[in-house]
């Protein structure tokens, strides 16, 4: 039971921090799940993010709904972690509509909200560069694919970039 209510705490704290979505909160995700609580390796992680990356749904949600079931071993745990996500920004929103509708136009709220802006680019800065590491480039084969994915989304859609990374580590691996 202690494990439920560890992983509640856990990912309602990461969800409300959770601004500009999954990819800006994979640091915090990362820290609490890999190097306080030990839920997961960081090899684990970082397959988890590949998955939920290439499987339908927000990262983070993904990424929670896999770490409370590896956690626990069982659905409960994966629906305890995944709900705990979710409800900080349920509640959040809920607020927020009532909030920013009584003060829509007020250049205070719009002097927050791009306050956030660079700060949400930082966080997703900050996740790439935990997951630059060795267990992530395991050769000269995994730089290629990952300077070809970072670049051909540029001119190809991000669906046939992982489609073509999948079929490149078929091949090289």
């Amino acid at each position: 039971m202690e494990t439920y209510l560890d992983l509640f705490i856990c990912f309602f704290k990461i969800g409300i921090f959770a601004f500009g979505g999954g990819y800006a909160v994979i640091s915090l995700i990362q820290h609490d799940v890999v190097d306080v609580n030990g839920w997961i390796s960081t090899k684990e992680f970082t397959d988890i993010i590949a998955i939920s990356q290439s499987t339908p749904g927000p990262i983070g949600i993904n990424a929670a709904t896999y770490v409370g079931y590896t956690a626990t071993g069982n659905i409960a745990g994966a629906a305890t972690a995944t709900i705990a996500l979710v409800l900080p920004s349920f509640i959040i929103v809920l607020a927020l509509c009532f909030f920013v509708s009584k003060m829509q136009g007020n250049k205070y709220l719009t002097y927050v909200f791009d306050g956030l802006r660079p700060a949400v680019i930082g966080l997703i800065a900050a996740a790439v560069l935990q997951l630059i590491n060795n267990e992530n480039f395991i050769d000269y084969k995994s730089i290629i694919i990952f300077f070809i994915s970072m670049l051909a989304p540029l001119k190809i859609h991000p669906i046939i970039v992982i489609l073509f990374a999948g079929i490149a580590g078929l091949i090289f691996y």
